[in-house]
């Protein structure tokens, strides 16, 4: 109490503030003189400032995890919950699986780094290390991911999103003066694994480094490639083989690497909920574990070598809970199973939303990733991903990476996010967040057991068609304007250049060179003996896998090779990965289309009649309908009589004509108007802003109104009708 004294500059001696404050009566009395309302006042004064309106209509929120949030949270809401009087670092871990969350160690800074070639990803690497970057993220190319050598693949695939990487000198120049013995390294290796950790394998015995050093996760996984991909480069039971080798290899000679990864980005990227991305991820892992049962393993080595990673989207308290929900749910999950308090425990990488990125005013992606990285963090993740701004345009370039990787800074060590324990916790709406997440995810989890597992519900179409279900949704919402992004269905920036994309040749042709050069430069006696000795036995996988690679065998080689079994490889229905904003982008890009085509943007005259309290709200609400298409909208003040504003729509050369005033002033103008102007040009659509009754509306459309614009209007589908119409779409 005496240090609160002190921060007060008032002449008040402490002790008699002390005494002032202590003082039960005084307290009484001053809290006396401001009485706590019960919720049901609240609520009636609540309903009384509605003016009628549906309280549950107004102020509850559906969300599309399928509960109602409420306006107003209370501790009775939370009272009920069983974890809330957990601590941090004690199961279920809903709180953080660390005793003093990031206090002695913060989260560590895992930027993707993803350029084409190896020398490409040496610079960045070496340029983001230096500057805070402290775990290593290698995203491969789509070849590696397959399994394939360049020379194998598309050319899209090779170098596009990923570094090319198909034998050890690649990742000899890749990884050139980076110490993996002190540098956490974090790669996804896609279905199969094997093939990429024998390459890296060799890799660090060439250095001389030791694997036991080695940490962060190199992980498979086969159902997120399924899922994503529709098909994976070998039959299932084939990856789940290499993947008990891995891990036992793993648990003996590199103690600190994760070698299995369950991701949810596939579900998310897809449009799904929060709900959903959480309970299949789950559902993921439990098939990762039971296969692995089945191999021999314990659930205490399994367990151990699984980290999750989740996309953390745009709805900030939401991602929390998604997070919290999510430790206890696995910790739950595992007990089950038989494993220990300490296996129980979650690994958590996660990166911002791909989904929610834009291509049009790009820099508020920088806004959009702050936002969700700050709820990473609270949720309590164990490594970050900030997504650069320019993440759905191209490469991240040197200065995007580092305004994404100081992100991650400023909210350590400026917001001060290390330095509270669960910042979130005791929270009565988000508390009472995690668990509607944790029921509804663990009820979505129970129907993915009654189909038989994660496996089969794949096979059946079950999470595909949940998932389309809820981006249906997304989409329906987005077109009609209730879910917002800023600078593309909302507020757009016309005149705003669009980010340089530096041109770039194919490295498909430099890649498959390199890949002819390879093999002419080794002796194949070696490497064919290498390879046949991998082919002959299941056993030591690693060791042989790691032998080969030694000998000169490339990433194909090696993929060939495991997956040489006869086996059906198996087919699902791939979710469809894309992100939000894409319908109105291809809008703006049709209308970019036509400027350069014609020489300037499809236009839209606005035909505002009356002073400019009647017209300017609809005008201006026109005026962002159509910017967010690529239409040019003409303004105007106002015009004083019918034959002025027909005579000037005409005269502007647009193909769209809108007419915007007040209801009460429209039977005496929109008839003749939009008359005169269909006399003038037959040609020019006219659209009516505002929602008139019935019989107004069949009045209006006599006499020549096309169609009405209004906030319940889904403008997508009609920016897309009209540029058709008017033969903008390309």
């Amino acid at each position: 109490m005496k240090a609160l004294c002190k921060c007060f500059p008032y002449q008040m001696k402490q002790d008699a503030l002390v005494n002032h404050l202590q003082n039960d009566d005084n307290e009484l009395r001053l809290f006396s003189e401001f009485p706590i309302p019960s919720y049901e006042q609240w609520r009636e004064v609540t309903e009384k400032s509605l003016k009628g309106a549906s309280f549950e209509t107004k102020l509850m929120t559906n969300t599309y995890e399928e509960f109602t949030l409420q306006p107003i949270y209370r501790k009775e809401d939370i009272e009920r919950l069983l974890h809330v009087s957990n601590f941090p670092g004690f199961a279920p871990y809903v709180r953080g699986t660390k005793a003093l969350g990031y206090v002695i160690r913060p989260w560590e800074v895992c930027q993707e780094i993803s350029p084409g070639t190896p020398e490409e990803f040496n610079r960045a690497a070496q340029n983001d290390l230096q500057r805070g970057q402290t775990m290593l993220n290698l995203v491969l190319d789509r070849a590696a991911l397959s399994g394939l050598n360049p020379d194998e693949a598309k050319p899209e695939d090779v170098g596009n999103k990923g570094v090319s990487i198909f034998r050890r000198e690649d990742l000899d120049t890749a990884l050139d003066d980076i110490n993996l013995e002190k540098v956490p390294l974090y790669i996804q290796t896609g279905a199969l694994g094997l093939p990429i950790l024998a390459l890296l394998l060799s890799h660090l015995e060439a250095q001389g480094k030791d694997p036991q050093k080695l940490s962060g996760c190199i992980g498979m996984n086969p159902l997120g490639a399924l899922v994503q991909e529709g098909t994976i480069p070998c039959p299932l039971e084939t990856a789940y083989d290499a993947m008990e080798q891995i891990t036992n290899w793993a648990i003996r000679n590199a103690p600190q690497l994760q070698t299995i990864l369950v991701e949810g980005h596939p579900y998310h990227n897809a449009g799904g909920s929060a709900v959903q991305e959480l309970a299949f991820s789950l559902a993921t892992a439990v098939e990762y574990i039971r296969a692995l049962l089945n191999r021999g393993s314990s659930i205490e080595e399994i367990a151990s070598k699984i980290r999750f990673s989740f996309s953390i989207g745009s709805n900030f308290f939401m991602e929390i809970a998604k997070v919290r929900a999510a430790r206890m749910l696995w910790a739950n999950i595992v007990r089950a199973f038989g494993g220990s308090d300490e296996v129980q425990k979650m690994t958590i990488h996660a990166r911002t939303s791909a989904w929610t990125k834009t291509i049009h005013d790009p820099y508020v992606n920088m806004l959009r990733s702050t936002t969700e990285a700050f709820a990473a963090i609270v949720g309590g993740v164990d490594s970050l991903h900030v997504s650069p701004f320019d993440e759905a345009i191209r490469t991240a370039d040197e200065f995007s990476r580092r305004i994404a990787r100081n992100t991650q800074f400023i909210l350590e060590q400026e917001a001060n996010l290390s330095r509270v324990v669960d910042p979130a916790g005791g929270s009565w709406y988000v508390e009472s967040l995690t668990d509607s997440i944790a029921q509804k995810a663990w009820e979505l989890f129970q129907q993915v057991e009654d189909k038989g597992g994660m496996l089969k519900a794949l096979q059946s179409g079950y999470p595909q068609d949940q998932i389309e279900q809820v981006a249906a949704k997304r989409r329906e919402n987005i077109a009609r304007r209730k879910d917002r992004l800023v600078g593309t269905n909302m507020y757009p920036n016309l005149q705003e250049p669009s980010l340089h994309v530096e041109k770039r040749g194919s490295t498909y042709k430099e890649r498959a060179a390199a890949v002819e050069s390879h093999q002419k430069s080794y002796n194949r006696g070696p490497i064919e003996e290498a390879l046949q000795e991998l082919k002959a036995s299941s056993d030591q996988l690693v060791e042989k896998a790691l032998k080969a690679a030694l000998a000169g065998a490339s990433l194909g080689e090696l993929t060939k090779v495991i997956v040489h079994s006869n086996k059906e490889r198996i087919e699902v229905k791939p979710v469809h990965i894309h992100r939000g904003a894409e319908p109105f982008e291809f809008l703006r890009t049709q209308a970019e289309l036509y400027k350069n085509r014609t020489g300037s943007r499809p236009k839209v005259f606005l035909v505002s009649m009356g002073p400019i309290s009647k017209h300017k709200p609809r005008a201006d609400f026109c005026t962002g309908f159509f910017e967010v298409g690529g239409f040019e909208v003409l303004q105007n003040h106002g015009f004083p009589t019918i034959d002025e504003a027909a005579q000037a729509a005409l005269a502007s050369g647009a193909s769209i004509v809108v007419i915007c005033s007040d209801d009460e002033s429209y039977p005496e103008i929109v008839p003749s108007l939009s008359r005169s102007i269909q006399r003038g040009n037959p040609e020019i659509t006219v659209l009516l802003a505002g929602n008139p009754a019935d019989n107004d509306a069949d009045k209006y459309k006599q006499a020549g109104v096309d169609d009405f614009i209004h906030v319940r209007t889904n403008c997508y589908e009609m920016l897309l009708n009209l540029q058709r119409k008017k033969g903008i779409v390309s």
